[in-house]
């Protein structure tokens, strides 16, 4: 009997799942997730599903961890403080595919150096400079991006060498990510890989901690964001292959859970709200790269549409028009029912705020330390800021002014503080729908932000319980749009979908219009509801799109179950180009090599790529590895014959990972 545990840490919840020769489930568990320290969040469920299945540590054979930790905090904007080295580019290259707004004015250098798209050097490299640059930085890791790395590595890697020579920092270079072109692409997904690396391995090697303690000995394995699996020191050399690894697994989760062949699979979060396609049993995958938190990478990926609704959504006031409502996210807040059972303080100072005779502008809002988090390049307000922050505070006791503002809005950017305010799982406590936090806590946030006043004048809401089913009826709203939005998408890809999910059109036929037109909109496939609070919100949104909504058993455990049941799959790809005619050039990891034949060049690149592909999925722990070669070669007609023009050869090793003798 082989028993295999999946984790999943997400933003609020670290669940586990125990399964038998991959076809049982065992047990499930859940601990809240503890940001400060995941060991403990992680130990708690690992120690819970061991006790509710009556299994011993020693007895699990396998391991595999997926995680929303990389997706939530890029929809967040969170993550360490980095510096880019971006080589052979111009400086106006910086605002391209978004780096200016990914590096949120951290460091960059834009240095001498570069090759062609035939590999050749355009000018040398100038370490000097680099060499001055680094004396001056105070960051947690660093990304290098060359042009045309990908034809020719040379200045990437030597840049590499010395920062770590001269740092000791982790270094990202961006042909390790990517070997397609387009260098701003690969320097912006080199960035964020850089900015995820402290926060990804601080997960994995407090995983492992929590995992020895209860005696697991197997190998740690972790989900990629496409579904497949690798090894947890592969995931901390490219933590940024885990974003969408949560939502990656829960699609092979509700595979596996419910047999689906054609589906729309939502699942809802803390924090986020992911929308994918199951297309013949498998996970679609987007051909340009994981889109997420407004990035475009070149990370392969689930095609996913990443929303930020969850139910710890921060809930907002619809400031415009006389109407008034509500807004969710995209922000994750702590909800108040939660943060009362953490801290007693809480509802006094709640109870406080609702005896005044006047709704103040922070009532209901509080704001926290995050033990553990990285404290770098901080301005003198945030310092001073932070010092007043100890344990919990009422968010109006530590801001003195609107300069004040702006500084927490950084800590909270950098995942150094936690807000906490009214959620969704505060309204659900409300109405009763959920009953596993402090229900008082959130009837009176509920009943603070409910007489606040809107445009017209007249109160947002008569009470919490009708503030509540506003804020429930706002999930499905929102849920309804993100749904709407992956299939418009998927339906119709080559017309502008773009607010067709908002549009009023839309909204009649989902109301059924009837009158001189009749107008009807409905999903035409069913939809697989995963995440912890799936039941109490999903049902609403199956009746809405017409649809059938199928709620599997475990659902609230889906993408523990899909971290355990996926297979290790390592793709490598390369390129063939001819530079001159009777001159075919492989652009190998470690430089270009010349050829005189086309044949012989595609070999030679397919042999290495071969190597390459297996040796990681041995890493990696696979075992009876398959091995597939595909070659997509592109000719052109010159003067009547047929000329090559460019190939890309693409190697895919996939096995089943290893499973630990006892």
């Amino acid at each position: 009997m082989a028993i295999a545990l999946g984790v999943d840490t997400g933003g609020t919840y670290t669940d586990a799942v125990l399964i038998r020769d991959e076809r049982e489930v065992l047990a499930s568990a859940k601990a809240l997730t503890t940001r400060g320290d995941l060991a403990i969040g992680v130990g708690g469920a690992v120690r819970a599903v061991l006790e509710a299945a009556g299994v011993a540590g020693e007895e699990v054979r396998l391991a595999a961890l997926s995680t929303t930790l990389a997706t939530n905090a890029l929809v967040e904007g969170q993550g360490g403080r980095v510096s880019l080295v971006y080589i052979g580019f111009r400086e106006g290259d910086l605002e391209k595919h978004g780096l200016a707004d990914a590096l949120k004015g951290d460091p960059a250098l834009v240095l001498a150096g570069g090759h062609s798209h035939a590999g050749a050097e355009v000018e040398p490299l100038d370490l000097a400079q680099l060499e001055t640059f680094l004396a001056e930085q105070d960051v947690s890791a660093y990304a290098v991006a060359s042009q045309f790395a990908t034809r020719n590595p040379a200045h990437e890697l030597a840049a590499a060498a010395r920062i770590a020579e001269v740092t000791g920092r982790p270094v990202t270079c961006s042909h390790h990510l990517s070997a397609k072109l387009n260098g701003p692409k690969r320097a912006l997904t080199a960035l964020l890989n850089a900015r995820l690396t402290g926060m990804i391995s601080r997960l994995i090697d407090r995983t492992e901690e929590s995992l020895r303690d209860l005696g697991i000995a197997a190998p740690l394995m972790v989900v990629r964001g496409d579904g497949a699996l690798m090894s947890a020191e592969q995931a901390r050399e490219r933590p940024i292959e885990t974003i969408l690894s949560g939502p990656a697994a829960s699609l092979v989760g509700a595979r596996w859970l419910t047999g689906a062949e054609e589906a729309v699979v939502s699942d809802i979060g803390g924090t986020t709200t992911d929308v994918a396609l199951l297309q013949g049993g498998r996970p679609a995958i987007d051909p340009d790269g994981a889109r997420v938190g407004g990035f475009r990478t070149m990370v392969e990926a689930v095609a996913m549409r990443t929303t930020g609704l969850g139910g710890d959504s921060q809930v907002q006031m619809r400031a415009e028009g006389l109407q008034g409502g509500v807004t969710l996210g995209p922000r994750r807040v702590v909800p108040l029912a939660l943060l009362a059972t953490e801290h007693a303080g809480v509802v006094p100072v709640l109870e406080a705020q609702m005896s005044a005779a006047l709704p103040g502008e922070h009532d209901g809002r509080f704001v926290r330390r995050v033990p553990g988090a990285l404290v770098q390049g901080m301005g003198a307000r945030e310092v001073a800021l932070l010092e007043r922050i100890e344990g919990v505070h009422a968010l109006g006791d530590v801001l003195r002014n609107r300069m004040d503002q702006g500084a927490l809005q950084r800590l909270w950017d950098r995942g150094i503080v936690q807000m906490a305010g009214v959620t969704p799982s505060d309204a659900a406590h409300v109405l009763g729908m959920v009953d596993v936090w402090d229900r008082e806590a959130a009837r009176l946030g509920l009943a603070l932000m409910a007489r606040r006043r809107v445009g017209s004048g007249n109160l947002l809401a008569e009470g919490p319980e009708a503030l509540a089913r506003m804020i429930v009826d706002q999930v499905t709203e929102q849920t309804v749009e993100a749904l709407l939005e992956t299939v418009f998408a998927e339906d119709a890809p080559a017309f502008e979908t773009e607010g067709l999910a908002r549009h009023e059109l839309t909204r009649r036929g989902l109301d059924r219009h009837r009158g001189l037109l009749a107008v009807d909109l409905r999903l035409n496939v069913p939809v697989v509801g995963l995440g912890a609070s799936a039941a109490s919100y999903y049902p609403a949104v199956g009746q809405r799109l017409g649809c059938e909504m199928i709620l599997p058993e475990h659902a609230g455990v889906a993408n523990a179950v899909g971290a355990v049941v996926g297979r290790v799959t390592m793709r490598r790809s390369g390129v063939v180009t001819a530079p001159s005619e009777g001159k075919y050039r492989a652009h190998l990891a470690d430089g270009p090599e010349d050829f005189g034949a086309a044949e012989p060049a595609l070999a030679r690149l397919e042999t290495l790529l071969r190597e390459q592909a297996l040796a990681e999925a041995r890493a990696a722990g696979a075992e009876e590895i398959d091995v597939h070669v595909a070659r997509d070669i592109r000719t052109a007609q010159a003067e009547a014959r047929e000329v090559f023009v460019e190939a890309t050869v693409t190697v895919e090793a996939s096995g089943r990972p290893r499973v630990a003798v006892g």
